[in-house]
C-alpha cells in the first residue's frame, strides 16, 4: 500500500474528520503566497521598493503611525479575499465531512474561504483572527463585522482611500487579526471559536471515534497549523495526512506526508 493509498484508506474509515490548513490552502484559489520575501514582493511590488518585508508590513504600528499605508496592504487584501472563489478542494471536504460523524476546522487563514465555501462557521477555528471582523485601535472589546464596509485602494500609489473608523469612538480601525508584536489583538472571537474546538475534541475522545487529521499547505515558518496537527494526533490517537509539496515530513508513527500541493493532493486523496 502506498502513502496515497494509507491516506485514502484511514479517511475512508475515521468517524470523524478535523481539517487543519495554512496558507498554502488558499494558493489554488489564486491567492498570493507569502512564504519568503520574494514570494510577499511579487504579490506586492509597491512595498518592495518601500523596502518593507511581510513581517514589516504585518505590524499593528502602522496603524497608528501610517493608517493610509495600514490599509492600503489590509485592505487590498479584504478585497481580495472577497472576490476570491474557493477552488474545488473546499467541495470536496465539504461533501467528505457530510458523510461522517462530525467534523471541524483549525486555520491560521485570516481569508474567511472556509465559510465561503459553506462551512458551518461554528466548526472553523481562525487562530489567528479574520479580515472580515475589524476591532477599535483604541476601544476594548469592541469587534465588529466589516461585511458592509468598503476600503477604498490606489494601488499606484499603494494608498488606502478611505479609513475605516470605530463606530463608538470614531478612531482608526484595524483588521481583527493578530500581527506581529501584536499587543492589542482581541481574541475574543477565536476564543469562542477555541472552546467549540475543544467541545469537539472532546466529543471525540468520549465517544471514541477514529479522527482523520487531514492538513493542507502548512509549513515550518509559523509551525502553529503543524503542532497542532501533531499534538491532536498524540492527544487523540488520530491519523494525519500531511498535504505539502515541499514540508511534508511527519514521524510515520502519526501520520503521512504527501508531497503535493493542496488541490492536486485533495484530488487524489479524498475525491471518491
Amino acid at each position: 500500500m502506498n502513502d496515497i493509498e494509507k491516506a485514502r484508506a484511514y479517511i475512508e474509515e475515521a468517524d470523524a474528520i478535523y481539517i487543519t490548513a495554512g496558507a498554502g490552502m488558499g494558493v489554488d484559489s489564486g491567492l498570493p503566497d507569502f512564504r519568503g520575501n520574494e514570494g510577499f514582493w511579487n504579490a506586492y511590488p509597491v512595498i518592495k521598493n518601500l523596502g518593507y518585508s511581510f513581517v514589516d508590513m504585518a505590524n499593528p504600528k502602522w496603524f497608528l503611525e501610517n493608517p493610509h499605508l495600514a490599509w492600503a496592504f489590509y485592505g487590498h487584501r479584504l478585497n481580495l479575499y472577497r472576490q476570491t472563489v474557493p477552488h474545488d478542494g473546499f467541495g470536496m471536504l465539504k461533501e467528505l465531512v457530510e458523510g461522517k460523524k462530525d467534523y471541524f476546522i483549525f486555520t491560521s487563514n485570516v481569508d474567511g474561504q472556509f465559510q465561503k465555501a459553506g462551512f458551518d462557521s461554528d466548526k472553523i477555528h481562525e487562530c489567528h483572527g479574520t479580515i472580515h471582523h475589524f476591532q477599535c485601535t483604541r476601544c476594548p472589546q469592541l469587534v465588529y463585522s466589516a461585511d458592509d464596509i468598503e476600503v477604498k485602494v490606489d494601488l499606484k500609489k499603494f494608498d488606502a482611500l478611505t479609513i475605516p473608523k470605530c463606530p463608538s469612538c470614531g478612531e482608526v480601525a484595524r483588521p481583527n487579526i493578530l500581527m506581529f508584536g501584536d499587543w492589542g489583538w482581541d481574541s475574543s472571537l477565536s476564543d469562542d471559536q477555541a472552546r467549540r474546538l475543544e467541545d469537539f475534541k472532546a466529543d471525540v475522545y468520549e465517544n471514541n471515534y477514529k479522527l482523520a487529521i487531514i492538513e493542507i499547505g502548512a509549513g515550518r515558518h509559523i509551525p502553529t497549523v503543524r503542532y497542532e496537527s501533531e499534538s491532536t494526533a498524540r492527544e487523540l490517537d488520530g491519523f494525519v495526512v500531511r498535504i505539502n509539496p515541499r514540508d511534508y515530513e511527519i514521524d510515520e508513527r502519526i501520520g503521512e506526508g504527501i508531497a503535493l500541493g493542496g488541490l492536486e493532493g485533495l484530488e487524489q486523496i479524498v475525491r471518491v
